[in-house]
């Protein structure tokens, strides 16, 4: 009898992520990951460098950064949980509260971490559609069975941008029974300026069976440290905590993270930049003859035409030509669509120059 995996686990489709380099000379504009165009704050990385005694094991329940976290947003910081990214934290949610034959619901182009989170639990992953590119409370509903026991949602979503407001969250909980967890992955939250939007710490408060899970990968800038945290009702954190390692998250991530939810002042700073050149390049696209999601975060989704000589995968090679490299989103049953991030204005400027001349009828060999 050979060695054989879990049922399920062959069913996994890996994450790819978005390309890094291009082959040739000079150095590509990275504009697939939505990193933060800014880069860290001066204050976390001087905080990482000064990282000290690497032979000693790290805090384990990271109080310094939970600490940190917690005055930044007014949260109580035993409600607070850490982990390798939120990656870490939403997989740890999964084992917590699904397993075999149980139900694991998302939206039809969510994030991609998703499926693959429900399925290495043993659960099923059940998609909702999303006809608009929104997240679709009552078609989420209509999902919902006996076995149904996580709703995740991106808030914001990647790779759309869109998001949905508090009051449709709200309504969300409200109709999901209480045996099931809500997970509010609100990644890009910090980027979000709308007025009718949240993170979702007010039903975290509320209730039993929500959870809000953040990154340090995205404004902070912090993506290489792998960093993420939750708040929790405090029988979450528990569980939560029963499961993640030990000793999850260094100390050099550690005092770099608590930097940088000190300064506030880089934060705005960032976001600041991100509204100015997200409706920027929106418009420039839109002068293209092209047209992109209404995103809140710092990247947008872009549609090109059903004609192979314009198609998205036919951008994606002439804008590689130009040494730009966006994120494909066939994967998340967005074949038509290239997701670009928000980067410096040098890199927007060179990005809108690139995709209007694509859309004027120039070639790969001519751009070159």
């Amino acid at each position: 009898m050979s060695l054989t995996p879990r049922p399920g686990v062959l069913d996994i489709q890996p994450y790819v992520p978005g390309a890094s380099t291009l082959a040739g000379p000079g150095e590509a504009m990275k504009l697939s990951a939505n990193e933060s165009a800014l880069g860290p704050s001066p204050k976390a990385m001087a905080a990482y460098r000064e990282a000290a005694a690497l032979e000693r094991y790290p805090d384990g329940d990271a109080t310094a950064l939970r600490e940190a976290i917690g005055r930044c947003h007014g949260l109580d910081p035993a409600r607070i949980v850490v982990g390798a990214g939120s990656d870490e934290i939403l997989f740890n949610l999964a084992r917590g509260y699904a397993g075999v034959g149980d139900e694991v619901i998302f939206s039809a182009h969510g994030f991609n971490m998703y499926p693959i989170i429900a399925l290495s639990v043993g659960a099923a992953a059940v998609t909702a559609a999303e006809p608009e590119l929104v997240f679709d409370v009552a078609n989420a509903l209509d999902k919902v069975t006996a076995r149904t026991r996580v709703v995740f949602i991106a808030n914001p979503n990647n790779p759309t941008g869109t998001y949905i407001p508090l009051d449709e969250m709200r309504r969300l909980r409200e109709a999901l029974p209480d045996n099931v967890l809500l997970v509010i992955d609100a990644a890009y939250a910090e980027f979000v300026t709308s007025d009718d939007y949240s993170p979702g710490i007010e039903l975290v408060d509320a209730g039993a069976n929500t959870v809000m899970t953040r990154t340090f990968s995205k404004i902070y800038a912090l993506a290489a440290l792998r960093l993420g945290w939750a708040y929790c009702p405090p029988a979450v954190a528990d569980v939560v905590n029963r499961m993640r390692g030990p000793f999850n998250v260094g100390t050099p991530a550690q005092l770099a993270g608590a930097a940088a939810v000190a300064d506030a002042g880089h934060v705005i700073a960032a976001r600041e930049h991100n509204e100015i050149w997200r409706p920027w390049l929106c418009e420039r696209i839109a002068e293209a003859g092209l047209v992109t999601t209404a995103s809140v975060a710092n990247f947008v989704l872009v549609r090109f035409p059903d004609n192979a000589a314009r198609s998205a995968d036919a951008a994606m090679r002439f804008l590689n030509s130009r040494g730009i490299i966006p994120r494909g989103t066939a994967g998340y049953g967005l074949a038509d669509c290239l997701r670009i991030t928000i980067g410096t204005e040098d890199e927007m400027r060179a990005t809108a120059r690139a995709i209007a001349d694509f859309m004027a009828g120039e070639t790969v060999s001519g751009a070159q």
